[in-house]
């Protein structure tokens, strides 16, 4: 007789089904809290470098799902990848984030390369298929983008500024130009996610960082719109394919996020009230989220209260624990591991 296939709990919750123990994974979970990536860090050379070493780049996915049995693995790459694949300069300087050649002007977003070059992305395509190979069969393996806004304000700034003013200020001096922008970043993430389906993705999240910082005009048409039409985009494809959208920061804005992209699943930052996500967003879509970060990194008791507070707002439906920004660097993993054993009782 043949094997039922296994159920994998993160892919039940974004067909919409309540899991008794929510499943967990953290953003950024693969990273520099753990030990043992700082130590294949010192080897692998520059972060871009390392993104684009199928070998190591797995290695690093696999690391937090030896250590702590998450339900989900996050590809380990960086969404500054597509600006790379569009003909962009990109580096990361220790210490102090990435840097891009920045788009000054409507010329310079002109001459950007039409589509994406896939054969730049290659080895994440290769990764997956070497992390699919050697995840536990329940294991969801998710990939991810970065949404269009996101993307675009390092692409005009040229590095993450604290409000993103310049490109802000690029979007509504030049709206045709910084359309066109958008327009190529729709078109290079949804065949980018297409193919991360194609690898072997499970499942992707599409995240917009910065998507706060924008007033609700703004929001819809940089933010709302173009994840619309990525969504739509990879279903023409792939359309069976499970999405996570997550605008950090969207506040009241995020119910509109949640009725008009059609998201599997909405990410909540953790500046959000918990009985808002309940009452205004789950009872629409899954959830995920939505641990603040320094809770984590503080732990003790103060841990402990956020954990059940979330728990006992969200697990009545649909969910995901995840946090509501990705894991500090300094983050103690006993702290990870405290958590862990108050999400799974």
């Amino acid at each position: 007789m043949t094997e039922p296939p296994v159920q994998k709990s993160i892919l039940q919750v974004l067909g919409g089904h309540r899991q008794t123990v929510p499943p967990v994974w953290m953003m950024r979970q693969a990273g520099r809290y753990l030990p043992e990536y700082r130590a294949l860090r010192q080897t692998a050379g520059g972060f871009l470098d390392l993104c684009y070493s199928p070998k190591l780049a797995a290695e690093v996915t696999l690391q937090p799902i030896r250590r702590f049995g998450f339900d989900a693995a996050i590809l380990f790459s960086d969404i500054l990848v597509i600006p790379h694949a569009l003909g962009r300069d990109v580096r990361f300087e220790a210490g102090e984030g990435p840097r891009l050649e920045p788009l000054r002007d409507p010329a310079a977003v002109s001459a950007l390369r039409n589509e994406v070059d896939h054969d730049v992305l290659a080895p994440i395509y290769e990764t997956i298929g070497l992390v699919k190979a050697a995840l536990p069969p329940k294991v969801t393996l998710l990939g991810f983008c970065g949404a269009p806004w996101t993307v675009a304000t390092y692409m005009i700034a040229g590095q993450g500024t604290p409000d993103q003013a310049p490109a802000r200020i690029f979007a509504y001096r030049h709206p045709q130009a910084f359309a066109q922008l958008v327009d190529r970043l729709v078109e290079a993430s949804s065949s980018y996610l297409v193919r991360q389906f194609e690898a072997g993705i499970d499942a992707v999240q599409i995240f917009d960082t910065w998507a706060g910082v924008l007033p609700p005009a703004e929001f819809q048409q940089w933010c709302i719109a173009p994840t619309q039409r990525i969504v739509a985009k990879v279903r023409e494809r792939v359309p069976d394919a499970k999405i996570i959208g997550f605008p950090r920061g969207a506040g009241s804005n995020l119910s509109r996020y949640t009725d008009e992209v059609a998201v599997d699943a909405v990410g909540l930052d953790w500046m959000l009230d918990l009985t808002f996500a309940r009452d205004a967003i789950q009872r629409k879509k899954p959830v995920q989220g939505n641990l603040d970060p320094l809770a984590l990194l503080a732990g003790g008791a103060a841990l402990d209260r956020s954990v059940d507070a979330i728990l006992a707002a969200l697990t009545g439906g649909p969910f995901i624990f995840n946090l509501g920004h990705g894991i500090l660097p300094d983050t103690p993993i006993s702290h990870v591991e405290q958590m862990l054993k108050r999400v799974r009782g």
